[in-house]
């Protein structure tokens, strides 16, 4: 088995840092929902402004809301208007790697969706593997590409 990227919210603005709560991340069901992140599953976040990585789990705030919100410890590697990258994973055989089609939000600053991508892996009739970023229409973008707006 292997652990592989599941979904991400890539370039998502934090919009509020909450030291004393319990700890996690707080995020709007509709961003989770549509790049396959369920409460409570862990995810692993990259803060784009300081380098901080860390992994907490989410708990789903207001619908609509467009929230960030690093709460407990977390809160202490994440300030509001920093950019964030935030990714689940999932184990699975190798053989299944084409099969998993990871989907990928960017954002504005507003936190509004931005783009909607999707990663893709196949195999050539060499037996090599291939990878690309899909756009809502699956065409390939270069790679590595580069966040609009960033």
């Amino acid at each position: 088995m292997r652990k592989l990227v599941a979904g991400k919210l890539h370039g998502i603005y934090v919009t509020e840092a909450n030291l004393n709560y319990h700890g996690s991340i707080t995020l709007d069901p509709d961003h989770c929902e549509e790049a396959g992140i369920l409460p409570m599953e862990f995810v692993e976040i990259w803060n784009k402004n300081s380098g901080a990585r860390i992994s907490t789990y989410v708990i789903l705030g207001e619908r609509g809301s467009r929230c960030c919100i690093l709460n407990g410890a977390a809160a202490r590697t994440c300030q509001p208007g920093d950019q964030i990258i935030i990714c689940n994973s999932v184990y699975l055989d190798e053989s299944r790697i084409t099969s998993l089609k990871p989907k990928v939000l960017t954002f504005d600053e507003n936190n509004d969706i931005r783009d909607r991508l999707s990663y893709s892996v196949t195999v050539d009739s060499d037996g090599r593997y291939t990878f690309e970023i899909l756009d809502q229409a699956h065409t390939a973008l270069p790679v590595p590409l580069k966040v609009s707006g960033a």
